[in-house]
């Protein structure tokens, strides 16, 4: 399938019309309403249909996977579906989950209510570690053939390059910010090094509190876009915060039900500080890279301060102190 949206306004021509002609073209009869849901790599409707629940249909980001890559996506969700874990997965439509219409590539989901997990709570972590190590023994039983795995590369390296090649940066700071960006992928990279040889798995990849939806008292799991192989851990430290003490102890509840049906390697635990510091520099470049969106100027009208990239730097430097300090400490099984 292709796509013949341009890359600097890629959804300028998906209108509700074309929304709602897109779910008509699959047979289903839509009852008019639409409700534009929160999302900035794709678009994502709930549209309404005559006599049913309604549905929630995204269309992909015109050029970011693969065709091969968005039906791994769908059959790694449907994979963890049939092995009973709470994921909001596409529905298959005449044999297919990925559709085209009017050069847009989209996919229809259920509806699916809730509301994010509450932070810091012994319960929610316990339960949260238990529903990750199922998915993790699933996540571990193949590998994925068109999905990225995540590396200090293509989530480090560069995402830098090429911020400083497009003078994303204002010019006092561009120097600064490079050299900064260097010791910090030097620091990464030792702590991968410490890590050593871990295991990689498919993953969610993208797992933080807002892609996941908690109802009596379950977690469960959306929006696989970011799927990926890489190491168990990048799905677990964005669930913990605070302190250090109290990042331990919630690691511990977190595990306490992982290792009930998938092992941690705890040498993992160097990869934390590390994970964190690719995060937030290819967020950065995924800012800049969508500018042309309308919606990402509209949302993140600050992007282009000077003040922004002074306070980025600045945490920045004390991410590069955090990579100094000693892992989380676990209580061996």
């Amino acid at each position: 399938m292709t796509s013949n949206a341009s890359d600097s306004r890629p959804y300028a021509d998906l209108s509700p019309d074309c929304v709602l002609d897109a779910l008509e073209a699959l047979g289903t009869v839509t009852d008019g309403r639409l409700l534009a849901l929160n999302s900035f790599e794709n678009r994502v409707w709930q549209v309404g249909r005559e006599g049913d629940e309604p549905v929630v249909v995204k269309f992909y980001r015109p050029a970011r996977w693969s065709d091969d890559a968005i039906i791994e996506e769908h059959a790694f969700t449907l994979e963890l579906a049939a092995a009973g874990l709470s994921v909001v997965a596409p529905m298959v439509i005449d044999e297919r989950t990925l559709h085209e219409h009017a050069g847009y590539r989209f996919a229809v989901f259920p509806r699916r209510g809730g509301r994010a997990p509450e932070p810091a709570h012994e319960p929610t972590l316990r339960r949260l570690g238990t529903t990750l190590g199922r998915m993790h023994a699933v996540g571990a039983s193949k590998t994925f053939e068109h999905r990225p795995e995540l590396t200090v590369e293509n989530r480090g390296r560069e995402p830098v390059r090429w911020l400083v090649e497009h003078q994303w940066l204002p010019a006092h700071l561009e120097s600064p910010f490079a050299s900064l960006a260097e010791h910090l992928l030097e620091a990464v990279e030792a702590a991968f090094d410490r890590a050593g040889k871990y295991r990689t798995i498919r993953l969610h990849g993208d797992c933080h509190p807002g892609n996941i939806l908690w109802r009596d008292d379950q977690a469960h799991f959306v929006d696989l876009d970011d799927c990926l192989t890489g190491p168990a851990v990048q799905d677990l430290w964005m669930l913990i915060s605070g302190s250090r003490e109290e990042r331990e102890r919630q690691f511990g509840w977190l595990l306490e039900g992982y290792r009930q049906f998938h092992d941690f390697d705890p040498r993992e635990l160097h990869l934390i500080e590390a994970l964190r510091t690719l995060r937030m520099l290819y967020f950065q470049t995924w800012l800049a890279r969508r500018w042309d969106d309308p919606a990402f100027p509209a949302a993140f009208p600050w992007f282009g301060e000077d003040r922004h990239w002074e306070n980025i730097i600045g945490q920045l430097r004390e991410q590069l102190g955090e990579l100094s300090e000693a892992p989380l400490q676990i209580d061996p099984v």
